[in-house]
């Protein structure tokens, strides 16, 4: 609450200074404010989004931007005059930047270049130049590094005097004159030592470094494994190109986290915020996937006509189709969902393969048992219920074996929903392609096919020469 009446304060008082248009004292209220309150301020203004970020100091200007979405951040560059842009880029921190261009198509990203300085330019064209999703997009060349040879004061002279316009000063590199990636010193072990000591002497060598073509996902998973809030970034020949900060993963988890949730959901990754992405590009993403499903689920409609026979000698059948289908597609999306969530944390890998197998055979046992018994059991039930005159009769005097048909096929149907919900993605994964491909909605589908097979052969099998 409030948070509430403090963002209502101050968007009272922002509305005062507009019509006040006194824009010396705009610029000390807004470089007053927190980052998050001023973008905060410019989602909730969005005609004046543009003036919010001209009017404030350069450097805070450049910390509100890069927390805005893409599509604010496009309309911000849009309305800004050409000084003020050029300003902007240039203050923004080359990671940043980079991630910002690489959204933009590629006529405005060449115009936007040209506003840069001859060093940030140098810089960014570098960045842009690795591939797409890789480290080198999200690495900064802003870190302090020393040598072997200098001592603690020397050490500490130097990020005195670096240090301001530098990401991070809580890690200090250690290089030779070659450029190349000797080890890493934490500022307080930096701090702690004493002045007339070398850096050679608190150096252990036991280094862990990002290779500049590293997947972004793989840093992520490099971050968590060993507790860092930077690592370095090198090049096949070791030599220290930038570093990557804890900041940048969090935004690449979100990221990794978002397109997957979208791939699991049957559709294709969007590029840019759902409200925000055209109708068209909309339909697109999601037909391509629509379309696969359907062809597939024609499978389902396939294997109903192979089975048409059956059908028509036992219409009673038909009844539990959507049951059975439900649930096979049902498992083998948990199944998938679980498995994938797995894999994108690191709780599994390849070679856990056959533990997952052995877990969703067990798994797949026990959950189609207790469908099948609940299938069971409501055929029971409706049958003593007909038997009394409650109901009308539909199972007639071979209610126990279509009960036997329908409980053993839901074992089958959850047990094969299971094994292909669960060994999909890690299939997937091994032939290299993203196990959040094989979404809920395609686990389902390809189950619905063979979940009609297994049913009418389990009742083939019970009601041959019956009712079949």
């Amino acid at each position: 609450m409030n948070q509430e009446l403090e963002k209502q304060s101050l968007q009272a008082q922002f509305e005062h200074l507009l019509q006040e248009n006194n824009l010396h004292v705009m610029r000390t209220f807004l470089d007053d404010q927190n980052i998050s309150e001023i973008a905060d301020l410019i989602y909730e203004n969005p005609d004046h989004e543009a003036k919010i970020v001209a009017n404030m100091s350069i450097n805070r200007a450049a910390a509100v931007f890069k927390i805005l979405d893409v599509s604010r951040q496009k309309d911000i560059i849009n309305e800004l005059p050409s000084y003020k842009t050029a300003e902007l880029l240039n203050e923004l921190p080359p990671d940043d930047r980079t991630d910002f261009l690489e959204e933009l198509p590629k006529n405005v990203i060449r115009d936007l270049i040209k506003l840069l300085n001859t060093e940030e330019r140098k810089i960014t064209l570098a960045m842009l130049g690795y591939p797409e999703d890789s480290v080198g997009r999200l690495m900064t060349p802003d870190y302090v590094y020393v040598y072997p040879f200098n001592t603690i004061e020397q050490v500490l002279n130097t990020i005195r005097k670096v240090g301001k316009n530098r990401e991070t000063i809580d890690v200090v590199y250690v290089v030779n004159r070659e450029g190349e990636l000797l080890d890493d010193l934490r500022i307080r072990d930096i701090i702690l030592a004493s002045p007339d000591k070398k850096i050679e002497e608190l150096m252990d060598e036991r280094i862990v470094a990002l290779n500049v073509h590293d997947d972004q996902e793989h840093a992520s998973e490099v971050f968590k494994m060993n507790n860092r809030v930077a690592l370095p970034v090198t090049d096949d020949n070791n030599i220290l190109l930038g570093i990557v900060t804890i900041d940048d993963m969090f935004w690449v988890a979100n990221e990794e986290f978002s397109e997957d949730i979208q791939k699991i959901g049957g559709t294709e990754a969007l590029d840019e915020p759902y409200l925000d992405t055209p109708l068209f590009k909309l339909v697109r993403k999601r037909a391509g996937w629509l379309i696969v499903l359907f062809l597939s689920e024609l499978l389902t409609a396939t294997a109903m006509a192979y089975f048409n026979d059956e059908i028509t000698k036992a219409t009673v059948l038909a009844m539990f189709i959507p049951l059975i289908m439900s649930s096979g597609g049902n498992s083998g999306s948990q199944a998938s969902t679980l498995v994938i969530q797995a894999m994108a944390v690191g709780d599994i890998t390849l070679a856990d393969w056959w533990r997952v197998m052995r877990r969703e055979i067990m798994s797949g046992i026990l959950l189609g048992s207790i469908l099948g018994i609940i299938g069971f059991a409501r055929i029971c039930i409706w049958h003593f219920l007909m038997h009394y005159g409650i109901i009308e009769d539909l199972y007639k005097e071979h209610w126990f074996l279509i009960a036997v048909s329908v409980g053993i096929s839901l074992i089958g149907v959850v047990l094969w929903g299971t094994l292909t919900g669960s060994m999909l993605p890690i299939v997937l994964k091994k032939l290299g392609a993203d196990p959040a491909v094989s979404s809920a909605p395609f686990v389902a589908t390809l189950v619905d096919v063979t979940g009609i097979v297994i049913y009418f052969s389990i009742a083939y099998f019970f009601l041959e020469g019956i009712l079949l």
